[in-house]
C-alpha cells in the first residue's frame, strides 16, 4: 500500500496541472514517481510540499512545479536520448527515464550521483547513465542529443551543451546570477542547424553550476 499516493496525486492537481501544465505523460510521471524517496529521511512528510528541499552537499531537489515545467519544455515523445545536468538525487533524473529512451546524467558530487543511483536501480530505471564530472561538457562520447536539461544555473548557456544539441533539439537552462535566473528553452532549427529559437519561461532560483562553462568554486 503507498501511503503517499494521495499525497502525489494531489501534488500534480494543485501544484503541476493547476499551473497549467497539459502533457499528460509528465501529469502521469509525476503521479507515478515516488518523490518521497528520493528526500533525506527527515524530509519525507514534506516530499509533496510546493517548494524545493535540500539533499545535501549544499544542493536541493527542485520544486514540483519547476519539474514539470522543464519537462515538459523538452517535448519528450518516449525514443528520445535526454542529457541531463545535475542529477542530484535524482528525482528529475526518474521522471525523464520514464519519457524518454536514454538518459545520460552528469553529477559533480560523487557522493550524490552514488545515491541517486541506488534509488534509479531500486526503481528499475536502468536506462539511465550516470557520470561523475564537470556537467559543463556535457557528455561528448555520447552525443548528440535530442533533448538537454540543466538543474544548476550558469551565468549563459553553457557553449559545450548547446553543440551537443540535434538539429530540432530541445535545451532547457536557468542563465543570469546566482542567485536569481531566467529559465530558458533553446531549440536548435531543423531547417537551419546554424539558428538557435530562444524562449524565456519565467524567472527561477537554482544552485550554480561549478564548472568551466559555469560558476568557479
Amino acid at each position: 500500500m503507498d501511503r503517499y499516493r494521495k499525497p502525489r496525486l494531489r501534488m500534480v492537481e494543485t501544484q503541476i496541472r493547476a499551473r497549467g501544465i497539459r502533457d499528460e505523460r509528465v501529469l502521469m510521471a509525476m503521479e507515478a514517481i515516488p518523490r518521497h524517496l528520493f528526500v533525506d529521511e527527515g524530509l519525507i512528510e514534506q516530499a509533496y510540499s510546493d517548494s524545493p528541499l535540500p539533499i545535501g552537499e549544499h544542493q536541493t531537489i527542485s520544486q514540483p512545479y519547476i519539474v514539470a515545467l522543464m519537462t515538459e519544455a523538452l517535448e519528450l515523445k518516449g525514443r528520445e536520448r535526454v542529457l541531463e545536468i545535475g542529477t542530484g538525487s535524482g528525482y528529475q533524473t526518474a521522471i525523464l527515464a520514464s519519457l524518454a529512451d536514454r538518459v545520460f546524467s552528469v553529477e559533480r558530487i560523487a557522493s550524490l550521483a552514488t545515491g541517486a543511483r541506488r534509488i534509479l536501480d531500486k526503481l528499475n530505471f536502468y536506462n539511465v547513465a550516470i557520470r561523475v564530472g564537470d556537467g559543463s561538457y556535457g557528455w561528448s562520447d555520447e552525443a548528440p542529443f535530442d533533448a538537454i536539461i540543466t538543474t544548476a544555473a550558469s551565468p549563459d548557456v553553457p557553449p559545450y551543451l548547446l553543440d551537443q544539441l540535434v538539429p530540432g533539439g530541445r535545451m532547457v537552462v536557468p542563465a543570469g546570477g546566482r542567485d536569481v535566473q531566467t529559465l530558458y528553452k533553446l531549440t536548435r532549427s531543423k531547417e537551419n542547424p546554424g539558428e538557435i529559437i530562444k524562449e524565456d519561461l519565467g524567472g527561477c532560483r537554482f544552485v550554480s553550476l561549478i564548472g568551466e562553462s559555469g560558476w568557479k568554486k
